[in-house]
């Protein structure tokens, strides 16, 4: 395994909590504590605060485009990270110290530059780190990769809404940038023991970028995009319409309250025994039946998606007859959503690496990337367009959650005919062996 491995992960582990904390109260922070100049409550609507937060996720996905350019033409990967970390730094310190919109948009722009700077970068690096002789680890590493992910998410998601509902915003929100100090520093650490690729010069990067080859690897690795955005504009909503939904639900569980915005947790925690179950006998037991390959997976995930929308909507049914469903059933969406995440989210993240030229993994990393921003740009355009002048919304209650699992079930069928004509190529760095940073 090589050495740079653990720096990554445990980098990834400490920002994703930063990131998934501060990501987790949003929503409830545009609604219930926001304030004005003067100290007064200026609370958004449920639909105002999805358009926002969906806006802001998506801006964190776009992004990315800016980071691949510095990390593929000038930087190179190491150097794009350390940079862009120490903005995210301060992005979650805006936060913490001001809770009005001012410091909303200050805070989540330069959340949205750091964080989406380095994410194509990251998981690149990921990739940059095995050579032809250890390829074979990619799958395992790619499933580990996103084990950290979900570890951080888990206990941040647990804390901070807590945090929110004790303390306020200010310590809310600057725990998560004490963390994202931590995760800045265990990539430090690392910099003598990762795989460095060196920037190509801008000059080198337009011609890659222009060649037939990168050109057609890019076309391939479009095709997938539309239908994945469509995956995440639903997963997304875990964070927000679920967790408006959640207020309406008794949430009492194994003797506890819990509050709307912990309810997320399960996620990351169904992820950690997902991974381990989908890689090592899922995967392996469907294989004996048909090969399973990239894009089966995703399709598959695509209709799984689909299941867990209809819960959602069939538990909104029952709060708009004025019921309060037991939280249990929000649970079991989140179990078949989280099925559709290893399925979807995991193959694509490790499809976009391997056919990705090899001088230009960061910028096409974007392709990953650049569906959750579509993804979510849907969604904040339908929460806008939903609003009627009077505060009322065009699609209310269980019709929104029905709307979006029609337009995926759609999507998901459209995917089974496209995906049969999807020709590409895997690409994998030649040597991994540590240079200076």
């Amino acid at each position: 395994m090589p050495p740079g491995i653990l720096y990554i992960v445990g980098n990834e582990a400490a920002e994703r909590f930063s990131y998934y904390g501060m990501n987790s109260i949003l929503v409830v922070f545009m609604t219930l504590y926001m304030k004005d100049a003067a100290g007064h409550p200026d609370h958004l609507s449920n639909a105002q605060a999805v358009a926002w937060y969906s806006t802001f996720i998506s801006g964190v996905y776009f992004l990315p485009i800016l980071g691949a350019f510095l990390a593929d033409a000038i930087l190179g990967k190491y150097r794009t990270i350390l940079y862009l970390s120490i903005v995210y730094c301060f992005g979650h310190f805006a936060l913490a110290l001001n809770d009005t919109r001012f410091g909303l948009l200050i805070g989540l722009s330069l959340i949205a530059l750091g964080a989406g700077g380095i994410k194509p970068c990251v998981s690149a690096n990921v990739g940059d780190q095995f050579g032809g002789d250890n390829e074979h680890l990619l799958p395992r590493v790619f499933n580990w990769f996103y084990f950290s992910i979900n570890f951080g998410s888990a206990f941040s998601t647990l804390l901070i809404p807590w945090l929110l509902d004790r303390y306020g915003p200010k310590w809310a929100f600057g725990t998560p940038g004490v963390f994202m100090v931590l995760a800045t520093i265990v990539f430090w650490m690392g910099r003598k023991k990762i795989v460095h690729i060196p920037p190509v010069g801008v000059g080198n990067f337009f011609r890659e970028f222009g060649n037939k080859e990168t050109l057609k690897a890019l076309g391939n690795l479009l095709i997938p995009v539309p239908f994945v955005a469509m995956f995440w504009s639903l997963w997304q909503q875990n964070f927000s319409s679920w967790v408006v939904q959640a207020e309406k639900m008794n949430r009492h569980l194994f003797g506890h309250e819990w509050l709307p915005s912990q309810i997320q947790t399960v996620n990351p925690l169904f992820i950690l025994i997902m991974l381990p179950l989908f890689s090592y006998a899922i995967y392996p037991a469907i294989n004996r039946v048909f090969r399973l390959t990239a894009l089966r997976k995703i399709g598959i995930g695509l209709f799984a998606v689909v299941i867990s929308f209809l819960i959602i909507a069939w538990i909104q049914t029952r709060i708009d007859a004025g019921q309060h469903p037991n939280i249990l059933w929000q649970i079991l969406a989140f179990l078949v959503l989280t099925a559709s995440e290893v399925l979807v989210s995991v193959t694509h993240l490790e499809f976009a690496y391997t056919q990705a030229p090899k001088k230009m993994k960061s910028l096409v990393m974007c392709t990953y990337l650049g569906a959750v921003s579509l993804g979510n740009g849907f969604t904040a355009v339908v929460n806008v367009f939903i609003q009627n002048p009077d505060g009322s919304q065009k699609l209310a209650g269980a019709s929104y959650f029905y709307f979006f699992s029609a337009v995926m079930f759609v999507t998901a069928l459209i995917f089974v005919v496209v995906a049969r004509f999807y020709r590409g190529k895997t690409y994998i760095q030649d040597t991994a062996e540590p240079q200076p940073a």
